[in-house]
């Protein structure tokens, strides 16, 4: 019979026993636990995709970027993408690098460049807070870096511009659209093709949200790049126009957003104003959205078709909406002034270039050229003074016009010789009791202005 005591101490050790094995049993747990985490973000290798990390990293951080490269591509080998955000960023700037000193190796530049691709996509894939960043990234080294391919910079900037809509950088809309216009050259693309690619990138363009004054110039400076480069390209013609948009608008005319584009589509175009398309456009725009740019396309109509009454109105309606602003409407009225004196109403053409010379615009040189014209060409009656004194503010107004333009000095001063010709003798004012430098009020055919006396000698 065992003795009560020792059956303790085995009991006692059974218990010391089982205790250690639930020890062990947990620690073992959770080293497979951490080990799994571990490989979770570092990967099966996670002792050297945390090694050369650092290793790049140090090298990297001091610029020797020789020194940085391989243990960065092991890095990049061995640990997945979302083990460290820097790595991804990191190569990009080291592809570019190799890429550059490449140059001279096509088979090799090729292979460094999609993996530079790679990695944008990579970053766009597995961080994306960043992919608006990534994907832009992508786009400006596809500009610099994938040359003579305009498919794939076609395929790649649509890809782009698709993911990142109006926050697309605004250089990446004009990249696409002149490989487009390229692919339409070779005959991959139709017109339509290239109309709806101008399209979309002018109205992601117009939605974008600019932070910066300098990001509105910026953005305002790739419109009209755009639009020059679609001008001049002629891809689309008139007729390719009108045989585009004829159905679309028929089939839905109160659709203002296809209104618009066509309005817009056509104005660009050649002489693509004076057909039946756009005046029922134009006028369906007017009916559906009243502004002061559907005004003043109607303004265009209607000039476009020698409707002088008709086309004075719009603009003037143009001018008094409340959603342009100064500018624009100071710019509206010196079209206006032009087309008033060209339609033969002088004294109201005068009027509205005297507005725009008052005010601080870059049209106030042409205005005053404007209203020199003007005086220069209006016949007064009366005596030999009277009938030359317009002259005097003719010269004026031109003086005037070359001093706030140096643009139209060889005009002004060409029209200022001509004039200056018909000054009076100092004898003949002389006899009407003037004297060169005095006051003198000329008021003629409606206009009324305060010049100084002149004579040709």
């Amino acid at each position: 019979m065992v003795p009560e005591a020792e059956i303790r101490v085995v009991k006692i050790k059974v218990l010391t026993m089982k205790k250690l094995l639930l020890f062990f049993v947990t620690v073992a747990m959770m080293a497979g636990g951490f080990a799994a985490s571990a490989q979770g973000k570092y990967g099966a290798d996670s002792a050297n995709c945390i090694k050369y990390l650092s290793y790049y990293r140090e090298y990297f951080k001091q610029k020797s970027y020789d020194d940085a490269l391989p243990h960065w591509r092991k890095a990049y080998q061995l640990c997945p993408p979302t083990a460290n955000h820097t790595m991804l960023i990191d190569g990009t700037f080291l592809m570019r690098k190799l890429i550059i000193k490449n140059a001279k190796n096509p088979i090799l530049k090729k292979n460094l460049v999609d993996t530079l691709m790679t990695l944008h996509d990579t970053r766009a894939k597995y961080y994306p807070k960043y992919s608006v960043v990534a994907l832009n990234n992508k786009g400006l080294d596809m500009s610099n870096f994938i040359k003579d391919d305009p498919a794939a910079l076609y395929k790649g900037y649509g890809e782009i511009i698709e993911a990142n809509g109006s926050q697309t950088k605004p250089q990446l809309f004009l990249f696409e659209l002149n490989s487009a216009i390229e692919l339409y050259r070779n005959g991959t693309l139709n017109a339509e093709d290239v109309i709806n690619a101008y399209q979309r990138n002018i109205s992601l363009l117009e939605q974008a949200v600019c932070k910066t004054a300098f990001e509105t110039e910026q953005n305002e400076k790739i419109r009209k790049d755009l639009e020059s480069l679609f001008i001049s390209s002629k891809v689309a013609g008139c007729e390719d126009l009108i045989a585009l948009f004829t159905p679309r608008f028929e089939a839905n005319p109160n659709d203002i957003e296809l209104v618009t584009n066509i309005v817009k589509m056509m104005s660009l175009a050649e002489d693509c104003t004076d057909n039946d398309l756009y005046l029922n456009a134009v006028t369906s725009w007017y009916k559906l959205e009243p502004t002061h740019t559907s005004a003043y396309f109607l303004y265009k109509l209607n000039s476009s078709r020698g409707n002088a009454e008709e086309a004075i109105k719009y603009l003037e309606e143009a001018i008094a909406f409340e959603s342009s602003d100064a500018a624009l409407d100071i710019e509206y009225t010196n079209e206006l002034a032009a087309y008033c004196y060209k339609n033969g109403k002088t004294i109201k053409a005068y009027e509205l270039a005297k507005q725009v010379a008052e005010a601080e615009s870059p049209f106030k040189g042409k205005a005053y050229m404007l209203m020199g014209t003007i005086w220069g060409s209006t016949n007064c009656s009366g005596n030999e003074i009277e009938r030359r004194a317009p002259y005097w503010v003719a010269v004026d107004c031109l003086q005037k016009a070359k001093a706030a333009d140096e643009t139209l000095a060889e005009d002004a001063n060409r029209m200022i010789a001509t004039f200056t010709k018909y000054f009076p003798e100092t004898g003949e004012a002389f006899m009407y009791g003037l004297t060169k430098g005095q006051s003198y009020t000329v008021s003629c055919g409606g206009l009324r202005a305060v010049t100084t006396v002149r004579t040709q000698n």
